[in-house]
């Protein structure tokens, strides 16, 4: 019987991870519950994306800084997202819309 001798281990890449799904869903989100101030994760896809790129040119590094501007931006749009949930709540909650458009109108007849 014979044995074979282990492999020496190899240096895989090393993985980066490139936020990019929570960048789509953070964007989405904070686009439709927010305003239009969620487009800011548009930012946070791009730095998403270049991830890869990076890490397949073997710039490491810049994979690194890409990946961390990636997740600023994307708790950014996370934020953005969760204030527009809370303020879409409080607006249900105190009558929505149309009580405050009755609102603005009693205001404008005692002018």
């Amino acid at each position: 019987m014979s044995a074979v001798p282990p492999m020496p281990p190899t240096s895989a890449p090393e993985s980066v991870p490139n936020h990019l799904a929570w960048a789509i869903v953070s964007t989405v989100l904070a686009t439709c519950l927010c305003c239009p101030l969620g487009l800011i994760g548009i930012v946070a896809i791009v730095f998403s994306s270049q991830v890869n790129g990076k890490l397949n040119q073997g710039d490491l590094e810049g994979a690194r800084r890409a990946s961390a501007n990636a997740k600023t931006w994307c708790w950014v749009a996370t934020a953005f997202a969760i204030i527009g949930l809370l303020l879409n709540i409080v607006m249900l909650a105190t009558g929505g819309m149309q009580q405050y458009m009755d609102m603005m109108q009693q205001m404008q007849q005692v002018q």
